[in-house]
């Protein structure tokens, strides 16, 4: 029998609308002891059946909801929202000539707290809560029963990935945890292109799978145009658009480790990346030192990370982003594309396209938006989780007031 614990009449209310999340208050502060990874049945205090949750005790997110009928975390439960997960890819999620997606996608397939990515014949776990620990030895050999992955690995996550990001491509943060070794560097497929991965070193893989269906539509629109692609990574929106016959595509990063990996990115899909161009250094210096040039380019792309610490300058999405339009509109030609985008969960749809204004009005050009896009159909979210749509991805043309 699991145990009881107490929410209050708000978080009743929240999981009434179907919110998966417990967050810490003033009745879980009264809760009874627990071990992260306890399987919990959460009442109001009536003593009500509510839902069933894994417990995290210590966390700001003290519980996740499971199922809101009575269950048992065993194999044949876990199967079930595997199965689940896999048929929706199969049904609903465009893959051809693609071998790096998203399998499982946390509260987006009912198993919150607990990502799975397919890399090829790997398989890569990721739990962004405690309490999944204690059960990844279950989720592994049900995902080896149902998928036969030549490997799976586990890629942790540091508390403090913000100043480790800059200085962690080289450590290692994945474990195999069964089967057998992946290649290092790995390759895998995005709509026909080719991209090496990395399961073992750096916080992240090397190729960000969200970004997918928002690269192939890049592919669509940049036919002999010159691209910029700043906060570049390793290259996969530089890839997408040489590949698609632009005439010239400028990558821009800070690390010079990521810039070595998209000149391997581009030769890999027999692009020399002589005949392009690649920038190290921080995006807003560069942008500035680009317009002293007189540079103009057809199509900006900037794929910004949440949060970045350089020599030169601090960007956050919420205090960077309208300068950051600023300095690129200034390199734009008139009437071409600035795409924009924000995986930051905290700052909504609405806030961000406020961030693209102040940076049009600070230049005095417009901007508008023609196409609004999200994350693709394996990163899926509930309708009662806004959460979980987190990926913005504008793009806007340029215009004068």
């Amino acid at each position: 029998m699991a145990a009881s614990f107490i929410v209050g009449s708000e978080s009743v209310r929240m999981l009434e609308l179907g919110h998966p999340w417990i967050i810490a208050d003033a009745y879980t502060k009264k809760w009874p002891a627990g071990q992260a990874g306890d399987l919990i049945e959460l009442t109001d205090t009536s003593g009500r059946f509510v839902a069933m949750a894994l417990l995290d005790p210590g966390e700001r997110i003290v519980a996740r909801v499971l199922a809101r009928q009575r269950m048992v975390l065993d194999r044949g439960w876990i199967k079930k929202r595997l199965e689940a997960a896999i048929a929706l890819r199969l049904n609903h999620a465009q893959l051809e000539e693609t071998t790096a997606y998203r399998l499982v996608n946390a509260e987006g397939d009912g198993l919150p707290g607990l990502t799975v990515d397919r890399y090829g014949d790997y398989l890569m776990v990721q739990l962004y809560c405690g309490a999944w620990r204690r059960h990844l030895k279950l989720v592994t050999q049900t995902l080896q029963e149902l998928l036969e992955p030549a490997g799976i690995y586990e890629k942790a996550r540091p508390q403090k990935t913000r100043e480790l990001e800059a200085e962690s491509d080289s450590k290692k943060y994945g474990r195999l945890l069964v089967g057998s070794a992946a290649p290092e560097p790995l390759t895998v497929k995005e709509n026909g292109l080719s991209f090496q991965v990395s399961l073992e070193r750096g916080l992240n893989t090397g190729l960000f799978l969200d970004q997918r269906n928002n690269r192939r539509d890049l592919m669509a629109r940049v036919a002999g145009k010159r691209v910029l692609n700043l906060f570049c990574y390793t290259g996969a929106f530089s890839v997408a658009a040489a590949s698609a016959g632009a005439s010239q595509v400028t990558s821009v990063d800070f690390s010079p480790s990521y810039l070595e990996i998209a000149r391997n990115n581009f030769a890999l899909n027999h692009l020399n990346p002589k005949r392009h161009e690649f920038l190290q250094g921080d995006c807003l210096a560069i942008l500035e030192e680009l317009g002293r040039n007189k540079r103009v380019f057809d199509v900006i792309v900037m794929d910004p990370p949440s949060f970045s610490t350089t020599s030169k300058s601090r960007f956050t999405t919420r205090g960077g982003t309208s300068d950051l339009v600023a300095a690129a509109l200034k390199l734009l030609k008139d009437g071409g594309l600035l795409i924009t985008c924000s995986n930051h969960q905290k700052v909504d749809l609405a806030d961000y396209l406020k961030e693209l204004r102040r940076g049009a009005l600070q230049t005095g050009f417009s901007l508008q938006v023609v196409q609004l896009f999200g994350q693709p159909e394996d990163f899926p979210y509930p309708v009662t989780f806004p959460e979980g749509r987190y990926l913005k991805y504008a793009i806007s043309v340029k215009g004068t007031l």
